[in-house]
């Protein structure tokens, strides 16, 4: 299954706070971290372990200015997708931030919060996780921070991991995979897209051999985030680090 979608609440009405909380998270679909105050989601969206994909922030938090928050996370290049829930007051104009005015339907604000997150993972800023790697699009590279290795990616393979991750739990076969990737482009056969799957897994599956990361599946592939690492025993991280290497 793919990975939730993480999103931090940052509310101090603890019923609205809770409200939203069990709308996201009733179908699965996201994963939430809650806080009631500017200085809680500063120090979540800006540490180094967690990783959000989206934010929902209240502009009335207690002990600070939401808006400042946003321009500061701006400023350290966090360009996740945030919803600001105002009051009516003044609001700014921050890149990447829309105003939801309170009261709302809970059904706009999803719908909303749905509509970023695919406008955002689309973009060359969006970065999401692979096994034990960032996938940063934009850069063409994947960075595992925990040994601190950064690995190469070509624009075909930036291109396959994008397509398949935006297609979530659903394999994407071998065709719309070549069509969405290389275009109609007669001169261009599945083996062509078997030989960027091979050097793929050889990036980023612990044992290419048995891939967890990248599945072959439905006659096509399928993204798992997660992976099943712990099926594939203690050999795992040694090949790992025979075969993560930049190209």
């Amino acid at each position: 299954m793919t990975a939730e979608r993480s999103v931090l609440i940052a509310n101090g009405d603890p019923g609205l706070r809770d409200i939203l909380a069990e709308q996201l998270t009733v179908a699965g679909e996201f994963a939430v971290v809650q806080t009631d105050t500017v200085g809680g989601a500063e120090r979540l969206l800006s540490g180094g372990e967690a990783r959000f994909d989206a934010a929902i922030l209240d502009s009335d938090l207690p002990d600070g200015d939401a808006w400042a928050l946003c321009l500061r996370l701006r400023d350290a290049g966090r360009r996740l997708p945030i919803l600001m829930l105002t009051g009516g007051g003044a609001t700014q104009g921050v890149d990447g931030v829309d105003t939801i005015a309170k009261p709302f339907r809970l059904a706009d604000l999803l719908g909303r919060l749905r509509e970023r997150l695919r406008g955002f993972d689309g973009s060359a800023e969006a970065i999401f996780r692979i096994g034990p790697y960032e996938c940063h699009p934009g850069a063409k590279c994947l960075i595992d921070p925990a040994r601190d290795r950064r690995v190469r990616l070509t624009e075909k393979e930036v291109a396959i991991l994008v397509h398949l991750r935006n297609a979530g739990t659903e394999a994407v076969t071998r065709q719309v995979l070549l069509n969405e990737v290389w275009g109609y482009n007669a001169g261009v056969t599945t083996h062509t897209l078997e030989t960027h799957i091979y050097r793929l897994r050889r990036k980023i599956e612990p044992d290419p051999t048995r891939a967890c990361l990248l599945l072959t599946e439905g006659g096509g592939y399928r993204l798992d985030p997660i992976g099943s690492l712990e099926a594939l025993g203690p050999g795992a991280d040694q090949t790992a680090n025979s075969t993560q290497t930049g190209t």
